[in-house]
Formats: C-alpha cells, sequence, structure tokens
C-alpha cells in the first residue's frame, strides 16, 4: 500500500490523496461509462473549489443543520444501495455497516453542502434577460445546435371513487379481530400470510425487509419507528393504503425491519359509478367553460402529484412540466395512446385507469403544448435555452469568482498533478 500524503492545500485546508483515490473509486462503482484518463486531475480540481468554498461558506456564515446533514447522508445511502442492489450488498461492498459509513462521510456530506450553499450564495440569485438568451443562443455554431425530440407538456385532473363508511368500518373491524388474535398468542407472520393483503409482504410473512426514514408512509412510518422492542406490535394504523397492524422485527440505528397485516377497503362498483358521474360533470363544466381546466383543477382534482401545480405534470427526470414523447411513456405508457389524437389546448373525455398502486380512478387530460422534433430553436425551446444560458453564467459567475479568491489565497498542489490542464489555475498560484 503506498503510503498516503498531501496532494492540495487551500489556505489551511488540507486533501490527501487517499481523498482522491476513495472518491474515485466510489465513482468508479456508481458509473458504468468508461472513466476519462485525467480523472484524478477533475477530482482533484473539484476538492480544491470545494474546500475554497467551504472556507468563505464559514466566512459568510452559511448555516447548515444537522437534519439537512442527515436528509442527505439518507438520500446517498439511498442511491448506492439501488447501485448494488440492496443495503445488504452495499455493506458487503463496504465491508462497514450503514451506521459505519454515515459517520464516515457525515463530515464531507456536511462540506458538500457548505460548498452548495456557498454557490448558491454566489451565483443563486442570477437571473437572465431575454436578450441575454437570445446572445447566448446566437453563439451557438448552427451545426451545434441541439436536436429535441417530439415533446409535450400536459395536465391530469383525478377523481377517486370514495369508499363508503360502512366498507371502511367492516375492514377496520376485520383487522381489528387479528389485532386480538395475535394478543391472545397467534403467530403474526402466520396471520399475516393468510390475511394481508398486501402482495409484496404476504407471502414472507408481512415482512418488508430493512428500509430507512423517509421510504414509507408517513403514518406508517410514525407507527413503525415508534416500535421499540423486538416483536411489539403497533394498534391499528391507518395510512393512504388503508388499516395495518405492525409488528418490530428489528432495528439498526434509523434503519427498521417490520411486518405488517394489511386490509384495503374497497370501492364497490357503486362507488366507481359514482366517480364516473362526478367526472362526467366537471367534463362538461370544462367544455362549457364555466371552469378553465386549472379552475377544475384547484376545485376538484385528488392527484397529489399534480394539483399544486395545476394539473400540470412535472417530469420527475428535469423538474420540467414538459416530456420527451420516449419518456412520457417510460413515465405512464397509458399516456401516449390517450394523447396521441388529442388537440392543443384540447381535453379528453373521462378514462378509467390505474394509478401506480393498483387503485382505479378516472382522469381527463389537458394538452397544453406539443412539438415536433425538431433543431432547437429560440420559439419552441425558450425556456430550455434560458436554462442553458442562465447556467452559463452561474458557471462564469462562479469562474470568476474563484479566480479573484484563489489569488488571494495560499494554494499548494503536488508536483506529480501540475501536468493536469484543469489545475493551472491553481498551480499559477501555488508553491512551485
Amino acid at each position: 500500500m503506498l503510503a498516503d500524503k498531501i496532494v492540495g492545500i487551500v489556505d489551511d485546508r488540507m486533501i490527501l490523496l487517499s481523498e482522491i483515490e476513495a472518491q474515485y473509486l466510489q465513482n468508479t462503482y456508481q458509473v458504468t461509462a468508461p472513466i476519462p484518463p485525467d480523472y484524478k486531475c477533475e477530482l482533484l480540481n473539484a476538492m480544491l473549489t470545494e474546500k475554497l468554498m467551504v472556507a468563505q461558506a464559514i466566512l459568510d456564515s452559511v448555516e447548515v443543520t444537522d437534519d439537512q446533514v442527515e436528509n442527505e447522508l439518507d438520500r446517498r445511502v439511498r442511491a448506492f444501495a439501488n447501485v448494488a442492489g440492496s443495503v445488504e450488498k452495499l455493506e458487503e461492498y463496504y465491508g462497514k455497516s450503514i451506521l459505519e459509513m454515515k459517520d464516515e462521510f457525515r463530515p464531507q456530506v456536511k462540506e458538500n453542502l457548505l460548498a452548495d450553499g456557498e454557490k448558491a450564495k454566489i451565483a443563486g440569485d442570477l437571473k437572465v434577460t431575454p436578450s441575454e438568451v437570445m446572445a447566448y443562443f446566437n453563439k451557438i455554431p448552427k451545426d451545434s445546435l441541439p436536436y429535441y425530440n417530439a415533446a409535450t407538456e400536459l395536465g391530469l385532473l383525478v377523481i377517486y371513487p370514495k369508499v363508503s363508511e360502512a366498507v371502511r368500518a367492516y375492514s377496520k373491524e376485520k383487522i381489528g379481530e387479528l389485532l386480538t388474535r395475535i394478543k391472545n398468542g397467534e403467530d403474526f407472520a402466520t396471520l399475516a400470510s393468510s390475511y394481508s393483503e398486501d402482495p409484496g409482504s404476504a407471502d414472507r410473512g408481512g415482512e418488508l425487509g430493512f428500509v430507512n426514514r423517509g421510504e414509507l408512509d408517513p403514518a406508517f412510518e410514525a407507527a413503525a419507528f415508534g416500535l421499540k422492542k423486538p416483536n411489539e406490535v403497533s394498534d391499528i394504523v391507518e395510512s393512504s393504503f388503508g388499516f395495518h397492524i405492525i409488528q418490530l422485527i428489528e432495528r439498526r440505528g434509523d434503519r427498521i425491519n417490520v411486518r405488517h397485516i394489511l386490509i384495503i377497503p374497497k370501492t364497490t362498483s357503486y362507488d366507481i359509478n359514482n366517480a364516473g358521474k362526478l367526472m362526467d360533470s366537471i367534463y362538461y363544466l370544462i367544455q362549457s367553460g364555466k371552469y378553465t381546466f386549472t379552475e377544475a383543477v384547484n376545485k376538484f382534482s385528488e392527484d397529489e402529484y399534480s394539483k399544486g401545480n395545476g394539473g400540470m405534470m412535472v417530469n420527475p427526470s428535469t423538474g420540467a412540466n414538459q416530456f420527451d414523447i420516449s419518456e412520457l411513456g417510460n413515465y405512464d405508457q397509458s399516456l401516449v395512446p390517450a394523447t396521441d389524437t388529442l388537440q392543443v389546448g384540447a381535453i379528453s373525455k373521462p378514462m378509467l385507469f390505474r394509478n401506480e398502486r393498483g387503485e382505479t380512478g378516472f382522469r381527463i387530460i389537458y394538452m397544453k403544448s406539443k412539438v415536433k422534433p425538431h433543431q432547437a430553436n429560440l420559439k419552441d425551446d425558450y425556456n430550455r435555452i434560458q436554462d442553458m444560458a442562465l447556467g452559463q453564467k452561474q458557471v462564469d459567475t462562479i469562474n470568476k469568482w474563484l479566480l479573484d479568491r484563489i489569488s488571494k489565497s495560499y494554494v499548494f498542489v503536488a508536483p506529480e498533478f501540475h501536468d493536469c490542464k484543469v489545475i493551472k489555475k491553481w498551480i499559477n498560484n501555488s508553491e512551485q
């Protein structure tokens, strides 16, 4: 094993070769694309930049809370576990428990968030004017303009059938009887296998496997994390899925493994028929002009993802309202044929559909815009080009700040990195 050494210093903050190697290993584990030959140069540049940002963030009193750090740690663990295939495989790969990994990464995550806070302070309030957007667009060589696939912006108005109070009462009574049987000594896992209506866990005796905070329905999670001892059983819990009884199997820090029994109050054909009649009425109110689509969404829609956005769907990949047609199919394949003949500005007739939970509902689809495949232009792609222009302005502003701040700082870069093109701005001010 090579001896560790200092490869970079900014003011009084050091970067070790082992940090470069660890980051290199972590990133190569996460990506499948070929790693560029100068990737370690890029890593050192990023670390030098972050050290400088952190130093300034502290001077500027940028605040990062413990909750922000923990939330970011949880997000990263989930992302790494997805790449590994499971939390257990991730622990096996690193040879450490999740708690040990969090303890190791916590200081680095705090520095990442401090640096992000300083970047936001430097460039977060920047805006671009229409003339700047046009100037940015005109500088792009015509043969380098991006080509965009067919795309659309869609709105949804969704209504779900309401379960009758009689059915809800029956479901609660049914799970209450199971809770009594458990309290009387019957085996939880056996009852879960026989009676639970969660298809994903019933055949495993109701066991969910280890989960982190933030991954479950809020009501379910509060009850599950409230259990203190293995085999402790909750009272009846109502979540967005139905009624549950939960039993704690094991707790590992902020991760728990529980089993549960789920009883789902089910809608009847009568409930579905009533929801369909309501949706027909809403459709005619929009068509007659008594409500705009947005007004009808605000008053009637029950779609938790789009209602706060005036009914407009948000592309989870970009955060924007626009979907490439191919992306739309990945998001919800049933929307593609449903919108194929829909005209811009029009709404569809009410359609029966199933959401990602398998729940039946009715929806009306509104087509706000639709563009054919094309090379980028200001008319069809102004928002995209505006975002690109703003991103470039932010990069330019941060780079200008960096050059000024580097000139006022003590910088050292190890000789083996002096040939790195991306490091030149640091070497010009380093000890040589």
